[in-house]
């Protein structure tokens, strides 16, 4: 008995010695020496391409309104925001969906709330860009998303239209290996190339 015991222990430490610091050691090393970008988090000086940012300003393009109108973070009145993990006016933002039905008022409420709060910035919102993404992470947005907000980024900023239209263009991806998904563009890199327009 005391055989299979030693047996036992000594193939349990062999398995938590391999698996649990060689395997994941390597792993780290590979992930760092073959691909370091995305290793790190693919982040950028301004932010992680993977995490949804927090834009306000119309100056910037916006992504999906998970800290945005009636999301928004407010320190003063204690509310940590929609669906942002990101810090917003000093509070900590979620980072989980609003849980709100297709029957429910206040989603109703929100929506009409984001409406109007974009019709202020003179743009026609898609069906996106007033409805918070399922994990509140998202960083991506439709070609189309992004076009209906150049009469607003252009009016902050004074660049032409037609500019906009081909950075959009310049900034689109297209599905993942072709089929998966559809075309997106990544808001932080599109506010990257629109900085690059601006000086």
């Amino acid at each position: 008995m005391l055989v299979h015991l030693r047996r036992s222990v000594v193939m349990a430490v062999i398995c938590l010695v391999f698996f649990g610091f060689i395997y994941a050691f390597a792993g780290t090393g590979v992930a760092q020496a073959l691909f370091p970008f995305h290793a790190n988090g693919s982040m950028t000086k301004n932010g992680s391409l993977l995490i949804g940012q927090n834009w306000s300003s119309p100056k910037w393009f916006h992504g999906r309104p998970d800290d945005t109108g009636p999301y928004a973070a407010n320190a003063k009145n204690n509310v940590a925001g929609g669906d942002n993990p990101l810090v917003a006016n000093g509070s900590h933002g979620e980072s989980a969906a609003t849980n709100l039905g297709p029957r429910s008022l206040t989603l109703k409420e929100n929506t009409i709330a984001l409406v109007k709060y974009w019709h202020k910035l003179g743009v026609n919102p898609t069906i996106d860009l007033v409805t918070t993404s399922g994990s509140g992470y998202d960083p991506d947005i439709s070609a189309i998303d992004a076009t209906v907000q150049i009469p607003m980024v252009s009016n902050a900023t004074g660049i032409s239209p037609a500019s906009l239209r081909t950075l959009i263009a310049q900034q689109t991806h297209s599905a993942e290996w072709g089929f998966l998904g559809s075309s997106y563009i990544d808001v932080l890199q599109l506010n990257e190339g629109l900085a690059k327009l601006e000086k």
